[in-house]
């Protein structure tokens, strides 16, 4: 039988958030009848992958691979989709959930959104202490009510995929990759965007071909296609498990406006990408200062001041977004004094 869902993940290590993420998939599979199978590439982890995939593959259908050495992210993505012989693929992190009603919940969307070659499903965020403080592996039992969404936008829309390029439906512009389905054979014909001797640079987001191949991918093969956006949640990301956290303001600074430039060459308005380019820059002095005066912020020298930083200062978020903030807090600072003194 010929398989509707492809789920790709590309590990390496945090076995224990692999078991949940396998649970979770398990648990939801229950509740299905969808013909899916769960695509691993191991990125050659130090940890025992293979361990938690034979607890496994007789609950759920896995394609297991193990690269020999350690190939960098970018390329361990594509591997993981490279398994995968699904009409659709859901590349997910190893420290991301489904919820008990995500497969049968994706299943209907294609049912009735057979057109749409691209979907942007929201996710829940949730603390990864919070999951670890449970008997292991993790039940979705125990998912608190309350959890907050990646995109506060609570209105489903069937649209164009440059009409999701927009921060009301991702901040990071669908760098993220645990939101994004899609249709596998776009993909495959796309591939040739790819510079192989810069995806394969394992100096971590050296260039923007080891940061976001997918997005790379997306803005070539889905720029004309119909997309369906799905505000309510079918996944949990974990936030707490993020190796790479302490590079993020460097790729706020010089990565996201990049990736931009990639959606502008492949056909995103011109309006709206200086509007999301003066979004994505906003925190810029804030992120500056954060990878030239904290020891724990990595990135520095990837920047080059001319080339990164000099045309970002035309953006009038720039310098009315630190403004923002510090009236902010300011004003919460206040609403806090006030209520202590009130009590």
């Amino acid at each position: 039988m010929k398989k509707i869902l492809s789920i790709c993940i590309p590990t390496f290590n945090r076995i224990r958030c692999l078991k949940n993420c396998l649970e979770s998939i398990y648990q939801s599979s229950k509740n299905s009848n969808i013909s899916f199978e769960v695509c691993i590439s191991d990125n050659c982890s130090n940890e025992n992958v293979h361990e938690i995939i034979e607890d496994y593959k007789n609950k759920i259908p896995i394609v297991y691979s193990r690269n020999k050495k350690n190939q960098g992210l970018g390329v361990n993505i594509l591997k993981a989709v490279s398994l995968a012989g699904g009409e659709y693929v859901w590349i997910i992190g190893n420290d991301d959930l489904f919820l008990k009603n995500t497969l049968s919940e994706f299943k209907k969307l294609t049912e009735t959104y057979s057109d749409i070659d691209f979907f942007l499903i929201n996710s829940y965020n949730l603390s990864s202490s919070y999951v670890f403080n449970f008997p292991q592996p993790f039940s979705l039992d125990n998912l608190p009510k309350g959890m907050k969404a990646f995109s506060k936008n609570k209105v489903d829309r069937k649209c164009k995929f440059f009409d999701l390029i927009d921060q009301n439906y991702a901040f990071d512009f669908l760098l993220g990759i645990f939101l994004s389905v899609f249709k596998r054979k776009k993909w495959t014909e796309n591939l040739n965007v790819i510079k192989q001797d810069l995806i394969s640079d394992l100096k971590v987001y050296s260039n923007i071909y080891n940061t976001c191949p997918h997005n790379l991918i997306f803005a070539k093969a889905f720029n004309k296609s119909n997309s369906f956006y799905k505000s309510i949640p079918l996944s949990v990301n974990l936030s707490g498990e993020r190796e790479w956290s302490p590079l993020y303001p460097f790729v706020e600074v010089v990565r996201i406006p990049e990736l931009l430039n990639e959606y502008k060459k492949n056909g995103l308005g011109f309006f709206k990408y200086l509007k999301c380019q003066n979004f994505a820059v906003r925190r810029l002095f804030l992120n500056l200062i954060q990878i030239y005066f904290f020891n724990k912020i990595e990135g520095k020298e990837m920047i080059n001041f001319k080339k990164h930083i000099f045309n970002k200062l035309l953006y009038p978020s720039v310098y009315y977004f630190p403004i923002y903030t510090m009236i902010r807090k300011i004003y919460k600072k206040s609403l806090n004094l006030i209520k202590k003194n009130k009590i």
